[in-house]
């Protein structure tokens, strides 16, 4: 069934948010906080997974070499600056915003940015690209599967310690997973191995990026760096 990888990620997500607002309750502000910082730190690292994964190769003499350098600058700042233009952020914001007075959350403070935050997490990463395009070609859903899973932690911890914001990221996640999916038979021809590894890395250090958000006071517009997964597709058609 095509869709079905969706369905089941969005699920996952929906289920970590209520095991993190059931465990949220219990746990106290001090609490909280570690479960902030651990999140922070957990994010980190899966984007420098992927980053490395992205940008070492094994050059003459078994040493370690960098490649896809001038790529993800390229990518990232002329992202950053398309974002900024386009205020990406701005309209992220204003739609959880929109979210929380319409899910009856007028109250919590904190439920854009945990809204904001959560969601840059589950939809940038090149699994949901990846996995939404084999789910739309080939109905071959595991990888967005194996996402599910890792999405219910990272969730359940997030909700835990920001608030029911987070479970809402569920929804950006059903509408981009699921549009590149019902896109996946238009997309794949132009899709080169090429163009997966690009976005792989340059999703990647957005994902990094939302990891130091979690971790210290001044923020970086990460969902204004989106267009650079775009500019790292086109970079691989060239």
């Amino acid at each position: 069934m095509v869709g079905l990888g969706t369905i089941i990620n969005v699920a996952a997500i929906v289920a970590g948010g209520v095991v993190g607002m059931l465990a949220g309750r219990a746990l106290t502000p001090r609490i909280q906080e570690s479960l902030i910082a651990a999140s922070g730190v957990a994010v980190l690292f899966i984007g420098i997974g992927g980053a490395c994964a992205g940008m070492l190769q094994v050059v003459d003499g078994g040493a370690l070499g960098t490649t896809n350098t001038m790529m993800f600058i390229i990518s990232i700042i002329g992202g950053a600056l398309v974002g900024e233009l386009c205020h990406l952020q701005d309209g992220i914001e204003r739609f959880g915003e929109w979210l929380k007075h319409k899910s009856g959350n007028s109250g919590d403070a904190g439920f854009t940015n945990a809204f904001v935050t959560a969601s840059l997490t589950v939809c940038v990463g090149a699994m949901a690209i990846v996995g939404s395009i084999q789910d739309g070609v080939a109905g071959d859903y595991s990888i967005l599967a194996a996402k599910a899973v890792l999405d219910l932690i990272i969730i359940a911890a997030m909700t835990a310690s920001m608030g029911k914001g987070c479970a809402f990221s569920a929804i950006p996640v059903g509408i981009l997973q699921g549009s590149v999916t019902l896109l996946a038979a238009l997309l794949a021809p132009y899709m080169s191995d090429a163009g997966m590894l690009n976005i792989s890395l340059v999703g990647s250090i957005m994902i990094f990026c939302v990891g130091l958000n979690l971790l210290r006071e001044k923020q970086i517009r990460v969902a204004n760096m989106l267009p650079g997964l775009i500019i790292a597709f086109v970079w691989a058609l060239f």
